[in-house]
């Protein structure tokens, strides 16, 4: 098996538990992942969202990194509309330099909540200076190289410059993202939990690999393993997204109509199109979801998936994941 796993997590609330016991579990996933071999453990970024305690990708990076000792731990990612370039740089600099060698940092274009929250993130800036994103993706390119960036006054550089450079992916699932991450020389991952068409991953994967000079996307995609196929399927909610596409505005996607409803709502628009999508999701045995990874690795020649595990339920998600694991363990070796 050549390919490597890696996990993406989002710290999900089960129940009525507080969300310290959510980050806590997230922290034991992280060193368990450690022992088991995975690449890479990233957290994701949720802004209120009482079902989610992954606010600050930032926070729980450190901390995560801090309690393990070999595997990469990074952001899947920070969404970087909301904030200063020339910041967020100098945060994963400065994790970097704490933890050489095992810092990524993932960024995505989406907003990571509703309106509500995103008018409560940006509701310092300036709307007739806000860069784009690509502007953005370009300004962080240059201060996470250790470039100078010439300021009005004096040149300016995100401090503190870390010995080993930290690994930079953008997050998408579009032919656009894919050509902003190959111009910029990031690493893209396709975001397959989110869109599951193949015609798109196919169009997509292969507008990344023309425009970086073959460069191998990681593909992020969801699973749900069980002891039987009947068993992943009775862990199997409602697995439906739905993209909302605002005339002059960003299209988002959110995980049920009614978010999709409550989106258009906060933002007081009227001109909408709201389109239903299924996420990439296989479900069923250990061995067979590793059959369809090695389908899509022979494919793609992918090199390496970051798993989304969207069970609710706390300990059957665990297991999932610990079959998932069991299972490519003892294929490599």
């Amino acid at each position: 098996m050549s390919y490597a796993l890696s996990l993406l997590d989002k710290s999900p609330i089960d129940g009525e538990e507080p969300a310290a016991e959510a980050l806590a579990r997230t922290l034991a996933l992280a060193q368990r992942a450690e022992r088991w071999g995975f690449r890479r453990f990233w957290v994701a970024e949720h802004h209120n969202n009482a079902r989610l305690a992954s606010s600050s990708p930032e926070v729980l990076i450190a901390y995560l990194l801090a309690h393990t000792s070999r595997i990469r731990i990074g952001s899947g990612g920070v969404m970087l509309q909301h904030y200063s370039a020339y910041k967020v740089a100098e945060n994963f600099h400065l994790l970097a330099t704490l933890a050489p060698g095992r810092v990524d940092l993932g960024v995505g274009k989406a907003p990571g909540g509703l309106p509500l929250s995103t008018r409560a993130l940006q509701g310092a800036f300036d709307p007739a200076r806000k860069p784009t994103f690509a502007q953005q993706l370009a300004d962080l390119s240059i201060f996470l190289g250790g470039e100078a960036a010439e300021d009005a006054e004096e040149s300016l550089r995100a401090y503190p410059i870390p010995a080993v450079p930290l690994k930079r992916f953008l997050l998408g699932a579009s032919v656009e993202s894919a050509e902003l991450a190959a111009a910029h020389g990031w690493e893209f991952v396709y975001a397959g939990h989110l869109n599951g068409d193949e015609a798109q991953l196919d169009q997509v994967l292969r507008t990344y690999r023309d425009a970086s000079g073959g460069r191998v996307p990681v593909l992020a995609i969801g699973v749900i393993a069980a002891a039987s196929d009947q068993a992943a399927e009775r862990l199997t909610g409602d697995l439906r997204r739905f993209k909302v596409e605002v005339k002059g505005g960003q299209s988002v996607t959110v995980g049920s109509l009614a978010q999709a409803e409550e989106y258009v709502r906060q933002a007081g628009v009227t001109d909408y199109r709201i389109e239903e999508k299924m996420p990439g999701v296989f479900r069923g045995t250990a061995s067979g979801i590793h059959a369809e990874l090695d389908r899509l690795h022979r494919r793609y020649g992918v090199a390496e998936f970051i798993l989304d595990c969207p069970v609710t339920d706390k300990v059957a998600r665990l297991a999932s994941i610990e079959l998932l694991a069991a299972a490519h363990l003892s294929v490599a070796a």
